[in-house]
């Protein structure tokens, strides 16, 4: 970091499993999940302009500003504590979009952490995570920035120290719309809740994905791509992540990754395949304080 420019990996995440336990009465469903970091990283380069303004460098083109996460956490921090100098914002996608791996939810995380940083505003995780979920439900977990046992609607997060794994991932470059899926009349929404203890002592058949058995009538992708982890990684029961369309498998420490990685190569053409490990901590998790 110079005095004006910061440089930050932004990582995406796994939903080691997903039960959907209920539903409040405004509609919103009540899940418990365990969110994994995984070192599947965009990058985001922030540089601080004495203009009053946000810019962003390099945009996606099919995301409108508006629209665009790392602006719209930059202009609400702006706003929140009147700051009256501004950004050059330059993000570098990695992390598929639409793929369940909550990569817009992490950038903007990291935009808010690296910024208060940057414009040196002082402000606490609590007060970050606070502002980060007015932009999504699953801000606030990067900005909280470990591995977590994650309840309600997403809004409760305990920390959870998780044994370091690699994961293969697929994204079969088709998104879902979550509430395409939230909204089928066929979707499990009373599945049996657990404790912490239950998840780390539950082998992992047990555990599932409710929005899976939806997803593969909506998106046939799905389906391809787990039968395609299955028939590489014998006994690896993969599943999906989140909502999808992404799904993984843990992979057994005797994995030959180096013939992974070339059976990777065969993948159907627009798929996007990688192996990845586990992380502890979000990369940026040192900038911020949590008093």
């Amino acid at each position: 970091m110079s005095n004006n420019i910061l440089v930050l990996r932004s990582p995406a995440k796994l939903n080691l499993f997903l039960h959907l336990v209920g539903r409040r009465a405004d509609g919103y469903h009540l899940l418990q999940s365990v969110f994994q970091l995984i070192d599947w990283c965009d990058t985001i380069s922030l540089k601080a302009i004495p203009e009053n303004e946000v810019r962003r460098i390099n945009p996606i083109p099919e995301v409108p500003p508006e629209q665009d996460l790392v602006v719209r956490a930059a202009k609400l921090l702006k706003e929140f504590c009147s700051f009256p100098g501004g950004v050059e914002i330059d993000l570098q996608k990695e992390i598929p979009m639409g793929a369940g791996l909550g990569g817009g939810s992490s950038d903007a995380a990291t935009t808010l952490i690296g910024l208060n940083t940057l414009w040196k505003l002082q402000l606490d995780r609590a007060t970050l995570a606070k502002l980060g979920l007015q932009l999504g439900a699953d801000v606030p977990f990067f900005i909280y920035g470990q591995n977590a046992f994650v309840e309600g609607v997403g809004e409760k997060i305990q920390g959870l120290e998780l044994e370091n794994r690699d994961f293969l991932v697929i994204f079969p470059q088709q998104s879902i719309a979550t509430a395409s899926i939230f909204q089928d009349p066929h979707l499990t929404r009373n599945h049996a809740q657990i404790t912490i203890d239950g998840f780390l002592a539950s082998p992992w058949s047990e555990l599932s994905n409710d929005c899976q058995t939806v997803a593969v009538q909506i998106c046939p992708e799905v389906k391809q791509a787990l039968d395609w982890i299955s028939q590489a990684v014998a006994g690896s029961e993969p599943r999906m992540s989140g909502s999808g369309s992404s799904v993984f498998a843990v992979l057994d420490p005797k994995t030959d990754t180096a013939k992974l990685d070339n059976l990777l190569q065969t993948l159907p053409k627009g798929w996007v395949g990688r192996i990845v490990r586990g992380l502890n901590k979000n990369p940026a998790y040192n900038l911020v304080s949590s008093d």
